[in-house]
């Protein structure tokens, strides 16, 4: 027979419940010292938002905001909780920079000017949530686009003398052709070809101060999007009559895939055709010279974004070392002819989209010039989890 459960007596019963009492009275301490603690952590996250210079949204698995410091209200207005962040993200626009966007702001506001914003995501291990993190770089892009025009007056000051001679020389050459005009011993076919001299000096000065002043501007007119492939079929139409009566083959391929960029295309477009004329110039008759478009990911684009990679490749003579470092700078030319200042364009219109300009050559091996330009990056969480 089994036997029989213990029966506790009264001492007993009433010890397990002073036992139960002790417990009960210091897990309730223990509870109310927790609570301080969360109470005094979320005091000090609400005073640390709150002093924050940058915009702080906490977004649910819904895409809803369920928290907002002050700076994002200042930002996108007040109320942000529980308005969805696909609402707010539809009020971004693209820069053109990648990672940032400019926000419209309302004309009636104090402060009614776009605001140019840096935003970047973050989730939460647990995934339930997700904190993005906006900053205003307004003034910071301001800054940086004055120091950029700061530089490139500071450049064209340094070669005023330079200037002045290379503006100086074709002037008096017009100047003599000009002046031959005056004489009346000219017969009809000498005076066309001093009339023709004298227009081609005259066409090379505009064409120098052209290139000045697109130099002192540097920024972009306008933006617009815009297909690769159309925009390299465009190029290889202007440009292969002109390789052809070089007696250069030219061969243009894109491969981008049907990628679009936003951008100044009239820019990008004279950036490309100074890279493509300066690649037939370099080619002796029998050359090659190809250019290509192709679509590369973030890690080999270089600028920290998925981009469009145009690379132009001659046959030519190559580019000594030496010569490689000057190339970009301004007004410095192996060429009679040229003004010194269409690949300091080409890489100022490249570093304005957020891309840049890179040369590979060697003496009798050619020369690959690289114009990268990062695509436009949509909205962070634009498309939220479904």
């Amino acid at each position: 027979m089994p036997a029989a459960a213990p029966v506790l007596d009264a001492a007993q019963l009433a010890e397990a419940f002073a036992l139960f009492s002790r417990a009960s009275e210091e897990l309730s301490t223990a509870y109310a010292a927790l609570q301080a603690q969360v109470g005094q952590l979320s005091e000090r996250l609400s005073v640390l938002m709150g002093a924050l210079p940058a915009g702080v949204l906490v977004v649910d698995r819904a895409g809803t905001v369920v928290q907002a410091n002050r700076a994002a209200e200042s930002l996108f207005g007040g109320g942000l909780a529980g308005v969805a962040w696909a609402e707010l993200a539809a009020r971004l626009e693209d820069s053109g920079t990648p990672g940032e966007f400019v926000l419209r702001r309302d004309p009636a506001a104090v402060d009614g000017d776009p605001r140019r914003l840096a935003l970047s995501e973050s989730e939460l291990d647990s995934g339930a949530e997700r904190i993005l993190l906006v900053h205003d770089v307004t003034d910071t892009h301001r800054m940086r686009l004055t120091a950029e025009r700061n530089e490139r007056l500071a450049a064209m000051g340094e070669m005023v003398a330079g200037l002045a001679h290379q503006l100086r020389t074709p002037l008096a050459a017009a100047l003599l052709y000009t002046g031959n005009l005056r004489q009346p011993e000219l017969d009809p076919a000498q005076r066309a070809m001093v009339a023709d001299r004298a227009l081609e000096r005259l066409r090379y000065l505009e064409r120098l101060i052209r290139d000045m002043l697109l130099f002192a501007r540097g920024d972009s007119a306008g933006r617009q999007r815009f297909a690769v492939c159309e925009l390299l079929a465009e190029l290889a139409h202007t440009l292969e009559p002109v390789a052809r009566a070089r007696q250069v083959a030219f061969a243009a391929d894109c491969a981008c895939g049907a990628a679009e960029l936003v951008g100044d295309r009239k820019a990008l477009g004279g950036a490309l055709t100074n890279l493509l004329e300066n690649g037939i110039q370099a080619c002796e008759a029998g050359g090659t010279l190809r250019c290509e478009a192709v679509l590369v990911g973030a890690a080999d684009a270089g600028v920290g974004a998925p981009a469009v990679r145009f690379t132009v490749r001659d046959s030519g003579r190559g580019i000594a070392p030496e010569l490689q470092e000057r190339l970009f700078e301004p007004f410095f030319t192996t060429r009679a002819e040229g003004t010194g200042l269409g690949l300091a364009i080409a890489r100022g219109v490249a570093r304005a989209h957020g891309g840049d300009i890179t040369l590979r050559s060697a003496p009798g091996q050619g020369a690959e010039f690289t114009l990268v330009v990062p695509l436009a990056a949509a909205p962070i969480g634009a498309q939220e989890n479904p």
